[in-house]
């Protein structure tokens, strides 16, 4: 078996026209995960937010649309498994291009061991209440994690098959309830004001720190930008596939959330904490006959968006090291299966490594409290990390496009700015607003990842030089978009 990665470069490539346009889809409504992100992630809002979390979701989703216009506008000129990390170099430079890849590692390569630690922590507490029995969560996690890995090295096409089932699945059932909900009226009849901010029973400081676990379900609305070499008609279907994605996603969390909301009421969704399970609740009171489907999709889903989120992170690794920019082993490709092997290989250790240590550090590999932390405290961060990302993304695109002599003001201008500038708002509003402990921490330790790799990107600078010119170079097919007026 050759390295590949020795060969020049239009050699040592992905597999290119092998992902249509409903993969590309799948890729980042998976990696969103409608399901774990329903079930999961509003009951580390509602202690800020409470009944106004619908109304947060819908509110990001508006914001993300927004900051989405930009990213859309460079996947249609450069398209590349880099994703972000190609986008940012190739308008604002490598230097900015590198610190951005540094930035996605933190975000992309999070998203496996937190779903990994959630899939543990869950079945832990659903197996000890169905059936009596207490499996540790971090022996269970082993096995997503070895499957997740399994699948990463079979290639994409396995990894978006497997995933496509599952998001069936997972839109299926948490549609079905909610209608079942919504259908006998609640808890205590149907109302609106769940999406009105009014509802927040900590003001405009709730609405604010609920948003990030909100802006954290919508981590990964850019998942198909890494496919950029990989799928077919890039320039088209890319950006199709961002914005079909993040909307029909995005009205599933509005939904599903309001009708979780007046499903509980208020009293019971103020109560809720990172550990509660409120849809095996929902179940329980208004279909007991759902339980094991609410188990099936949470399982699934936070499968999915493990398998999704770790076949982004590997193409990152590959594209910066096909580029020199990491170790260029992490560039070989696996000639039967045209995968990245070895960056796999290495996102695989280190998601079993940061699973285990964060674990055992944040609650023990018994106790699903365990895993419950490693998903709150690293989703927050990760989350943290990809907004910075989305405004140099954004800022990225006005430089380029201004440079090419675009005259879409709206799209290439306007709409950056505002997408920009609401990621901004919400990075320093934690800053400003959230007053616990390890939260507190988090925006400190982006900005110091951040000075990190900008350290890193100097001292290329000085050493390697060359190297860093070469950041973002690579580019997928197709002719690019002309710019008009």
């Amino acid at each position: 078996m050759s390295d590949t990665a020795s060969l020049p470069p239009q050699q040592a490539r992905l597999k290119s026209n092998s992902v249509g346009l409903p993969g590309a889809v799948i890729m980042s409504a998976a990696i969103m995960g409608p399901a774990v992100s329903t079930f999961f992630n509003p009951q580390f809002s509602t202690p800020f937010s409470g009944p106004a979390t619908p109304f947060v979701y819908f509110a990001c989703l508006i914001a993300m649309l927004i900051t989405a216009s930009g990213i859309m506008e460079m996947a249609a000129q450069t398209p590349s498994a880099g994703s972000f990390y190609t986008y940012v170099a190739q308008g604002l430079g490598p230097h900015a291009g590198f610190i951005t890849g540094g930035l996605m590692f933190l975000a992309y390569a999070l998203l496996p061991p937190i779903e990994v630690a959630l899939i543990g922590a869950y079945l832990q507490q659903t197996i000890q209440q169905e059936f009596g029995l207490n499996i540790p969560w971090g022996l269970i996690s082993l096995l997503p994690w070895g499957f997740m890995t399994f699948l990463a090295l079979e290639g994409i096409q396995a990894s978006l098959r497997t995933a496509m089932i599952l998001f069936l699945i997972e839109v299926g059932v948490v549609l079905t309830m909610a209608v079942i909900v919504v259908a006998m009226g609640g808890a205590h009849g149907l109302s609106l004001h769940p999406l009105a901010p009014s509802s927040s029973p900590h003001g405009t400081q709730g609405l604010v720190i609920g948003a990030v676990f909100a802006a954290l379900s919508f981590v990964g609305f850019e998942g198909a930008t890494t496919l950029g070499e990989e799928v077919r008609q890039p320039r088209r279907n890319v950006p199709l596939a961002i914005a079909l994605s993040t909307i029909t996603v995005g009205a599933i969390y509005t939904f599903c959330i309001w009708a979780e909301v007046i499903g509980l009421g208020d009293d019971k969704v103020n109560a809720l904490t990172g550990a509660s399970t409120p849809w095996n609740d929902l179940a329980h009171m208004y279909a007991p006959w759902m339980t094991p489907l609410i188990i099936l999709a949470s399982v699934s889903s936070m499968f999915a968006v493990s398998v999704n989120s770790n076949s982004g992170i590997v193409r990152i690794l590959y594209t910066m090291g096909r580029e020199g920019l990491l170790p260029r082993p992490l560039a070989h490709i696996n000639p039967k299966h045209n995968t990245p092997s070895n960056a796999v290989l290495f996102q695989s250790a280190l998601t079993f490594a940061i699973v285990l240590v964060v674990g055992a550090l944040s609650g023990g590999l018994a106790n699903p409290d365990g895993g419950s932390n490693v998903y709150g405290y690293l989703g927050f961060l990760l989350t943290l990390a990809i907004l910075v990302v989305y405004v140099f993304a954004n800022v990225a695109a006005i430089a380029y496009f201004m440079r090419q002599g675009s005259r879409r003001l709206i799209r290439h201008l306007v709409l950056p700015v505002m997408g920009g500038l609401m990621m901004i708002g919400l990075f320093a509003g934690q800053i400003v607003e959230n007053s616990g402990a390890p939260y507190t921490w988090m925006p400190w330790i982006t900005l110091a990842w951040f000075g990190l790799f900008a350290a890193g990107a100097a001292w290329l600078a000085i050493t390697r030089p060359e190297t860093l010119r070469k950041a973002g170079a690579v580019l997928g097919s197709d002719e690019p978009v002309k710019l008009g007026g």
